[in-house]
């Protein structure tokens, strides 16, 4: 092997502050690390998989949401994380992207909402008492989903 950069990390384990859970469609990228900084979530172990809390909510097969699942349990054991953030983003392509809502973007928001209570609720039937935040993130901001809708 050749060594191509150097940099000190610190050897000792860590504490993560959160599992995310969210999509690898880097027009988002600034958006997501904003958000993280926000909520106080500096130490995460990221999860990213096409369409981000998809996978939990609508998988296209189950062993999807399977692996997601596996992933949590691991930094919860690993890392000892206790909460999880989920987020799933506007146009996405798991989804068809904007255009699987005929460009209407209120339904691509409903529609998104409802996939991440989905999501929450199968974390919690998975992990009960773990801590959930959902947020959906489109061209404009970043949007929490009401703790209240998410638990139902």
């Amino acid at each position: 092997m050749r060594k191509v950069l150097h940099f000190d990390s610190p050897t000792e384990g860590y504490h993560g502050d959160a599992a995310v859970v969210w999509c690898y469609d880097h027009r988002f990228e600034l958006a997501i690390r904003k958000l993280l900084k926000r909520i106080n979530v500096a130490r995460y172990d990221a999860i990213r998989i096409a369409g981000g809390a998809k996978c939990l909510a609508s998988p296209e097969q189950e062993s999807e949401r399977e692996f997601v699942l596996e992933q949590i349990r691991k930094s919860m054991r690993l890392h000892g994380t206790d909460r999880v953030v989920l987020m799933v983003h506007s146009d996405c392509g798991a989804y068809g992207g904007l255009a699987a809502f005929r460009g209407d973007t209120q339904a691509e928001s409903r529609h998104h909402q409802d996939e991440l209570q989905r999501a929450a609720a199968a974390l919690r039937g998975s992990f009960p008492g773990i801590a959930v935040e959902c947020y959906f993130v489109d061209f404009e901001g970043v949007w929490a989903v009401e703790e209240e809708a998410a638990a139902r």
